[in-house]
Parts: C-alpha cells; sequence; structure tokens
C-alpha cells in the first residue's frame, strides 16, 4: 500500500534526478545544435531565445522512467501510463527531429501528428472500456457517487478529450517554465486523488511526473537553459489524459486543467474570428502571448498562471470532496 512517505520520496529522487540529468543532457542538445527556432510574427523578446536548446523533455522522461521503475510499484496502470506516454512523447520526438536536425520548418503534418495521437487514444480507450470496472460510464465532479454513462459514444469522446488535452498542453508550452509549472500542479493535484482512492501505482506515477516537472523547472524557468519542445509537451499531455482516464475522471481536466483549456480557446476564438469578420479578439494567441503583448513580463504571466491552476485544483479537490474523503 502506497502511503504518504511514498509519495515525499518518489518526489524527491524524480526532482533530483531531473536536477542531475540536465547538465549532462543539455550540453549534448547544444552540441548536437538542437537549437529552437523562433516564429519572427511572436513577441520580438523572443528573439533572445533563438538557438536555446531543445528537446528537453528527454530529461523529463529519463527521470520518470527511472523513477517509476526504482519505486518497487509496477502494475498493469503503470505499463499503460508509461507507454502511453512514451508514445505521444514519440510523436513530439519525431516533430522536434525532423524542424530541429533535418532544419525542416513544418516538422511533421498536421495529419500526420493528429493521426498518431487519434490511434493511440483509440487503444487507450479500447483499453480502459475493457478493463475498467465502470466500463463506458465516467465520474460526474460535484455529484456524490454520479456516473455518466457513453454507451457508443465513450471511444470518440475519449478520442476527443485525449486529442484535446494533448494539443492544448503543447499550445501552453509557450513562455520559459509555464507548461512545466502547470503540469506539476495538475499532477499533484491528480497524485491525491489517486492516492485517496487506492490508485498507489497511478498516484506514484503522478508524483514522479510532478517530481520530474519541478526538476525540469531549475533548468527551463526564466530565462530558460532549454525548452521541452513537442517531445516534452506532448508527453506531458499524453500523460495527463491517460491518468484523468485511468481515473475515469475526464470531466475534471477542463477544471483543473482550465489554463490549457482557456489556451486552446483563445486560440479557437481568434482563428474563428479573423476568419468571420477580419478582426482578432486577442493581440495574439494563445492568451499568454496576449498579456506579452499587453505589457506584462513573461515571469509576471508565468506566476499568474500557476495560481490560477493551484485555485482551479482546490476547485477540482471540493468538487470531488465527497469522493476523496
Amino acid at each position: 500500500m502506497v502511503e504518504y512517505v511514498d509519495i515525499i520520496r518518489t518526489l524527491i529522487i524524480s526532482f533530483l534526478i531531473t536536477l542531475l540529468l540536465g547538465p549532462i543532457v543539455i550540453p549534448i542538445l547544444r552540441k548536437l545544435k538542437v537549437g529552437q527556432s523562433i516564429r519572427e510574427e511572436g513577441p520580438k523578446s523572443h528573439m533572445a531565445k533563438s538557438g536555446t536548446p531543445t528537446m528537453g523533455g528527454l530529461i523529463i522522461l529519463l527521470s520518470l522512467i527511472i523513477t517509476v521503475y526504482s519505486s518497487g510499484l509496477i502494475t498493469k496502470d503503470s505499463y499503460v501510463l508509461i507507454l502511453s506516454t512514451l508514445g505521444f512523447g514519440l510523436i513530439g520526438f519525431i516533430d522536434d527531429y525532423i524542424i530541429v536536425v533535418k532544419r525542416r520548418n513544418l516538422g511533421l503534418k498536421a495529419y500526420q501528428k493528429l493521426l498518431g495521437q487519434v490511434v493511440l487514444a483509440i487503444i487507450l480507450a479500447v483499453y480502459q472500456s475493457n478493463t475498467s470496472e465502470l466500463g463506458t460510464k465516467v465520474l460526474v465532479p460535484f455529484f456524490e457517487n454520479m456516473t455518466l454513462d457513453l454507451g457508443i459514444f465513450y471511444i470518440p469522446f475519449m478520442v476527443f478529450v485525449v486529442v484535446g488535452t494533448v494539443n492544448s498542453v503543447n499550445l501552453t508550452d509557450g513562455l520559459d517554465g509555464l507548461a512545466a509549472g502547470v503540469t506539476m500542479i495538475v499532477m499533484s493535484f491528480f497524485s491525491l486523488v489517486a492516492l485517496k482512492w487506492g490508485f498507489g501505482s497511478i498516484s506514484l506515477f503522478a508524483t514522479a511526473l510532478a517530481g520530474a516537472c519541478l526538476g525540469f523547472l531549475m533548468h527551463n524557468a526564466h530565462p530558460a537553459k532549454v525548452f521541452m519542445g513537442d517531445t516534452g509537451s506532448l508527453a506531458l499531455g499524453g500523460a495527463l489524459a491517460t491518468i484523468a482516464i485511468l481515473l475515469n475522471l475526464p470531466l475534471i481536466l477542463p477544471i483543473v486543467g482550465g489554463i490549457y483549456f482557456i489556451e486552446t480557446l483563445s486560440v479557437i476564438i481568434q482563428v474563428i474570428s479573423f476568419k468571420l469578420t477580419g478582426k482578432r479578439v486577442f493581440l495574439m494567441s494563445p492568451l499568454h502571448h496576449h498579456f506579452e503583448y499587453k505589457g506584462w513580463k513573461e515571469t509576471k504571466i508565468v506566476a499568474v498562471f500557476w495560481l490560477v491552476t493551484v485555485l482551479l485544483c482546490l476547485v477540482g479537490i471540493y468538487a470531488l470532496s465527497n469522493m476523496i474523503g
């Protein structure tokens, strides 16, 4: 049985491994000239970041795998989480590799990334619907013991949740420390929920990822020495969606992952508005860039988004309070 001491130990181990891997991996990435290209249409302050090593998500993934396997608790859920996270991370790695190594600016075509994500999402949805005690039912936040049976819509809905979550985390990865910090907080929430519900291996996995994100912040906080790239952001999104699905809690994601949701919504609103009216609602999307153009410092935006995520996770705890106990 997993206890709080196991959670603390896992967090510390993951944090230290990530902290130690940085000085090893970052010089290798720099030597391989795996540098980030900055969009010219983006905030001018970002041009100074051009050439910063990317694909730093490899640091997070290495730390995660080492920590999980050294925890002494490997279950079927652990393997599902690892394979799913690595699967989405692989899609991101291929995209990063094409962009920064092959020097092809666009990376994978949109349909190629989407196809890979949908395939992984379908596999995950089919697995969960056939192994979960709830079958095609999902838990409804704020209502004690209330479930919603999605029936034949379960797999399409889960595919939507997974693909949406993965790409939302990817969109959020636009400022130093933003995606890593937000994900660290959300993973801490899921670690607590999983621990209380008796899903020890899921709790340890979420804790290991939270610790890895915390350690990565030591290298990624402003001014960043390394970016996680799609290798990291797609992996984090995949891990997040997989945890939510294994816990039958996809409906909690828009709450605790509100920052991801708002970032994506800002892009959707911007595109629709510009196509229909020729006008932009935001100075630039995703939302964090809008605040940059409003004159906010990058560190202020990140801090505010972290704080909002903490508050949203508290709302999430309240929403599940009848279930968490």
